[in-house]
């Protein structure tokens, strides 16, 4: 049972927003990465992703992204600009000296835009950082 688990909070790990050049759809489209700052790999890394707003929600979809070197970026998923008005939510779960970690991701609504775009060294890229 959850309770009977004992949750760390996970550090040094970020969810980015990135636009990038997609050559299969040519077009510009914001894909969602975990930007590992760690100098350890995390093991059996999920990443649950939903969306929501006042009167919709997405599905909850799930990736299994397995184990993630230190100082390294994993692509999760495709953010359609569809979602970019709603609520979209990352929950991060994976294990490390065999203790499981956990953090929530949050993106507000309509922050995913150029405007909010930082420098994210980690990534070698500029992007949207969840809170």
């Amino acid at each position: 049972m959850k309770k009977d688990i004992d949750f760390y909070i996970a550090k040094q790990i970020q969810i980015v927003a990135i636009k990038e050049w997609d050559k299969d759809f040519l077009s510009q489209n914001w894909n969602v990465y975990l930007v590992n700052n760690r100098e350890d790999t995390i093991e059996a890394v999920l990443v649950l992703s939903r969306g929501n707003s006042d009167d919709r929600k997405t599905s909850t979809l799930r990736h299994g992204l397995g184990n993630i070197a230190g100082k390294s970026v994993s692509k999760v998923e495709l953010i359609t600009e569809d979602v970019l008005g709603f609520t979209n939510e990352y929950l991060v779960t994976f294990f490390l000296e065999g203790k499981l970690f956990e953090r929530r991701f949050v993106f507000e609504p309509n922050t995913i835009s150029i405007e909010n775009v930082v420098e994210i060294a980690s990534a070698h890229s500029e992007g949207v950082i969840a809170k």
